[in-house]
């Protein structure tokens, strides 16, 4: 009998024990000076950490070696909290944390709050965060856009944009690289930054620029990576910066980014991973409060949504505090325009449109974007998680069209698949789909579209439309694969044909960068730690593939221009976009009411050839004006019949 109950006690213990990692019965801090307040006067630090025991604050002279200089006991305080105050100016000193946990003392780490590390964000810095701005940071505004279609997107990584050696870019693969001008390729032409201002996009979306794990910030030669893997979610990473040593510079050399960026007319777009930590166990939330920030499975297991090892828990109070106190820390200090959030379909609704919300008092229509699924199967249900098919349930939060990603291209997950750019027969619903951006529209066959059955945006701004991303072989490579036995000239096309679709549908649009002069990986799939060779922007390619870029910004130009490429409610698109259902297989046809949308054009014909075949068109009435004929654009001339060649856009418009 004693047996017995002593084993429903370990079982009972077991358990409040679990549900006490779950986040179940932790207090919230409802503060808001959690990690280091700074002034000259006084060093004040705050962290949370309930289950500790004892906890210590820990003094250096340097960023890596070394033993403390001094070590302060903390105090408990309010709300699961520990406190500490050093006085006198401590800036330029850093410091690290520790608790002691069941007995043991656990490693000694940054807080999550931490706003400046040294190298390699081992330890956290204190700094005057005013000393970091650059000069005319208090004037410095961002861009204006009147609605978020109105954005064209260009994604980017800093180490890419100017690594090249022929980039003529000076801070290669560097912030501050992104903030030179009159630099160019060797035949002349614009590299850098002044190729994204003379491209024409309005945001450009920066891969992680955070502080993350797999660069080794000492190494002369360091090694690449995309970045998804964040350690001090609200510090700039050290290998962008020319000094990963002094926490300041890195902060300093972003910034400066930033601003500069304004100045060219382009707002700044973080890429920000808070769905896992790039370390588990070791993890700075992980080493104070062991268990808490993360899920758990059925069996008390990490669970693993992310396909990282962890997934975080941002539903529980500390976890949401943390990621909205972080994005809103990077809107204020850092002047930031939006978060692209990788793998949103891990977070949970709630929190997203709390985060909305929260981030619109403070910049009127900021955007806001992220990947509406996941990596693997998560605890939290599907009805609670921001996921594309939820996206209805989004508050200005738009998400990834998958649908018209494979349906221009082919899948991702299928190298040899084809899509509708390619010649695959069968795909123009889904191509509907996204011109539509996955808004109800009478004339979409749903039942035909690739992934989704059903609209689900309820505005064309829910959704993003892209034909590639970071993520799987470049557009030029996917092509290269699924359709071996196609010309270098009719690969052109259809990678013409591919970004004409991208920026002539309704929605968000967005490009990966080098797209637009048909940049290579070199058929590396998924180059995320590949050497430079394979991720670097092949500046020369612009010169080789001259005729490309300016194809695509003219395309970025003609879509700035009209507004009938980017209305703004679903019932403008329904009764606006009519498209042709008597277009023979492979062709989309539609034709866009552009004067009910205040367009120039008022009216616009819109013609896609995704077949092997040429087609002549028969137009009613020969009051119709060419713009673009068959991937070109052309001086405008008025025609009664039109040819259209394989793998082609052509468009017209009265006015």
């Amino acid at each position: 009998m004693h047996r017995l109950l002593l084993l429903l006690f370990l079982s009972m213990e077991s358990f409040f024990t679990e549900a006490q990692n779950n986040g179940a019965s932790f207090p919230e801090y409802t503060g808001n000076d959690l990690g280091l307040t700074y002034s000259s006067k006084q060093s004040s630090f705050r962290i949370w950490a309930p289950t500790a025991d004892k906890a210590q604050l820990r003094l250096y002279d340097n960023s890596i070696s070394g033993d403390p200089v001094r070590s302060i006991s903390m105090t408990r305080s309010a709300q699961g909290t520990w406190t500490a105050s050093l006085n006198g100016d401590q800036k330029g000193k850093y410091y690290t944390f520790s608790i002691e946990y069941k007995g043991k003392w656990l490693d000694e780490v940054p807080d999550p709050y931490a706003k400046a590390v040294g190298v390699n964000g081992m330890r956290a810095m204190i700094i005057d965060l005013l000393k970091t701005n650059p000069l005319g940071w208090q004037k410095d505004k961002s861009p204006q856009l009147k609605s978020k279609a109105d954005a064209i997107i260009y994604e980017l990584h800093v180490r890419d944009a100017s690594i090249d050696s022929g980039s003529g870019i000076k801070h290669k693969g560097l912030f501050l690289g992104l903030t030179e001008t009159g630099t160019k390729n060797k035949a002349g032409l614009s590299t850098g930054l002044d190729h994204l201002v003379e491209l024409g996009v309005t945001h450009i979306h920066l891969l992680p620029v955070f502080d993350y794990n797999s660069v080794d910030e000492i190494m002369q030669r360091k090694p690449y990576n995309w970045g998804y893997d964040p350690v001090n979610y609200n510090c700039p990473e050290g290998s962008y910066s020319t000094n990963a040593m002094d926490g300041n510079v890195r902060i300093r050399e972003f910034k400066q980014l930033v601003k500069t960026f304004h100045e060219k007319g382009l707002s700044v777009v973080m890429d920000v991973v808070y769905n896992h930590t790039g370390l588990t166990e070791k993890s700075n939330f992980n080493q104070l409060v062991p268990g808490y920030y993360y899920r758990h499975d059925a069996d008390g297991k990490l669970s693993n949504a992310t396909g990282c090892n962890n997934e975080t828990a941002s539903e529980k109070a500390m976890m949401r505090k943390f990621i909205l106190e972080s994005v809103l820390y990077w809107v204020k200090e850092y002047h930031v325009d939006g978060f692209r959030f990788d793998l949103m379909g891990v977070h949970d609704i709630e929190t997203m449109n709390l985060i909305s919300k929260e981030l619109n008092k403070v910049k009127p229509g900021i955007l806001l974007y992220g990947e509406g699924w996941t990596a693997g199967a998560s605890p939290l249900p599907d009805n609670m998680r921001a996921l594309k098919q939820n996206v209805s349930k989004l508050n200005g939060i738009a998400v990834f069209s998958d649908d018209i990603r494979d349906g221009i291209k082919g899948s991702v997950f299928e190298a040899a698949d084809k899509g509708f750019a390619s010649g695959k027969p069968g795909t123009e619903e889904s191509i509907k789909f996204g011109i539509v951006a996955a808004c109800q529209h009478p004339q979409v066959d749903y039942k035909k579209v690739n992934y989704s059955k059903a609209a689900y945006a309820i505005a064309p701004g829910n959704v993003i439309s892209y034909a590639e991303c970071h993520d799987n072989n470049t557009l030029w490579d996917k092509l290269a694969i699924s359709a071996p036995n196609a010309t270098p000239e009719e690969r052109r096309n259809m990678h013409k044909l591919a970004l004409s679709i991208v920026l002539t549908s309704q929605g968000i649009s967005f490009l990966h960068a080098g797209t637009e002069f048909l940049r290579s990986k070199k058929g590396v799939e998924n180059s995320y730690n590949s050497p430079d060779s394979i991720n670097e922007i092949d500046w020369n390619l612009k010169t080789i593939n001259k005729d490309v870029f300016d194809y695509v910004q003219q395309l970025i130009k003609m879509r700035r221009s009209h507004p009938a490429f980017r209305m703004q409610t679903t019932e403008q698109l329904q009764k606006n976009i009519h498209f042709d259902e008597a277009a023979p297989a492979g062709v989309i046809s539609y034709e866009v009411n552009g004067a009910a949308i205040g367009d120039s054009w008022k009216k616009i014909q819109v013609w896609f050839n995704g077949s092997n075949v040429e087609r002549t068109v028969h137009l009613h009435e020969n009051t119709w004006k060419k713009v673009i004929e068959n991937n070109l654009f052309v001086t405008p001339s008025t025609t009664g019949d039109l040819v259209l060649k394989p793998y082609s856009c052509s468009l017209l418009y009265k006015e």
